[in-house]
């Protein structure tokens, strides 16, 4: 019988079948391994969605409520808010649902459901809720940091955390791993049996702190926390300045305070909170007072001499650039009927 003959058209055709065949193939493959994962149950997602649930549940119809466990506090926003200067104290931030953002000079920091903040020390930030609806508000759960908690830890052998660069700042975002999650859980759960909170809030809060230093986040913590690290006296001089922000301010007393000299102090200074000492205690000063105004009716003079300024036009100036609008102006703002409420998460 004769061979019959293959001509060069029917060789393309062939392997172009072939090629067709293979793409199949992998598209059905690749489809397969989608609905595959889509399939394969998700630890992190239901946790979240139970702290939300939880949230929900105890705050009810309020913004804000500090509850019965030391240093916990959960928080509701139904709407995104402006942005809002603030201090930010150390703690951890988690979303249960929405997502909220902090700016910290120029640094942006996005938090949501896969996503806490960690505050190492005080930080003067810029801070709003980024997505929140009626339907689906934003949950948020803080929890405020005990240092002691945190060197207690530190002191243990089996803790190995990675090293702080020099150059990241006192604030960091770490994933919310379902380990930390469920911690989260466990720890709200104690508000339905108060009589447990003095016996276990303390354990439950040192595991959900042993959670974030052993990630990367925690390194920048773990340097403040470490008794002669240049981090640890870095914050000593933060601190110093957070709770004496209407005394004078010399950076050659403070740099010596900390044990440091000037220049490198500023250095630290700056890594840690992005900006200077006395651009620093200028911020606290300037939101001490609006505060003052705004929550004990002080007028614009009393408000400035009491966190420390001297001349009152000198006060009115730096308000005016810091805020965007003159005090009386800006406080008449805050307090009209229509005004947007502003984002408090963190500054309690």
């Amino acid at each position: 019988m004769p061979i019959p003959l293959v001509s060069r058209e029917n060789i393309g055709l062939v392997a172009l079948g072939r090629l067709s065949l293979e793409k199949a193939v992998e598209t059905a493959t690749l489809k397969n391994s989608i609905e595959n994962a889509a399939r394969k149950p998700n630890p992190a997602r239901g946790l979240r969605t139970e702290l939300a649930r939880k949230i929900a549940s105890l705050v009810g119809k309020e913004e804000n409520r500090i509850t019965d466990i030391p240093g916990v506090s959960l928080h509701r926003r139904t709407s995104p808010t402006p942005p809002c200067r603030m201090t930010y104290h150390p703690g951890i931030i988690v979303v249960a649902q929405g997502s909220k953002q902090v700016n910290l000079g120029p640094t942006s920091f996005t938090y949501d459901e896969s996503h806490f903040l960690v505050t190492a020390v005080d930080l003067p930030i810029v801070s709003w809720v980024a997505a929140a609806t009626d339907e689906v508000p934003c949950l948020v759960l803080w929890l405020k940091l005990d240092m002691s908690m945190v060197r207690e830890l530190l002191g243990r052998e089996e803790i190995h955390v990675a090293e702080a660069s020099s150059d990241s700042p006192a604030m960091s975002i770490g994933k919310t791993t379902p380990d930390f999650l469920n911690a989260c859980c466990r720890l709200l759960d104690l508000l339905d049996s108060p009589q447990d909170i003095p016996f276990l809030s303390g354990l439950i809060q040192r595991e959900i702190i042993y959670r974030v230093l052993r990630g990367r986040v925690g390194a920048r913590l773990r340097a403040v926390a470490t008794l002669g690290d240049q981090s640890h006296r870095t914050a000593k001089a933060i601190a110093w300045i957070a709770t004496n922000y209407a005394k004078p301010l010399r950076v050659e007393e403070l740099a010596q305070m900390a044990s440091m000299g000037v220049s490198t102090l500023h250095h630290h200074f700056r890594m840690m909170t992005s900006m200077s000492p006395l651009q620093y205690q200028k911020q606290l000063r300037l939101q001490s007072a609006r505060n003052l105004m705004l929550n004990q009716g002080l007028d614009a003079a009393s408000a400035a001499f009491e966190v420390g300024y001297e001349s009152a036009t000198q006060f009115s100036r730096e308000y005016s650039r810091f805020f965007g609008q003159p005090p009386i102006r800006d406080i008449r703002a805050l307090i009209s009927p229509g005004a947007p409420k502003l984002e408090l998460v963190g500054s309690l």
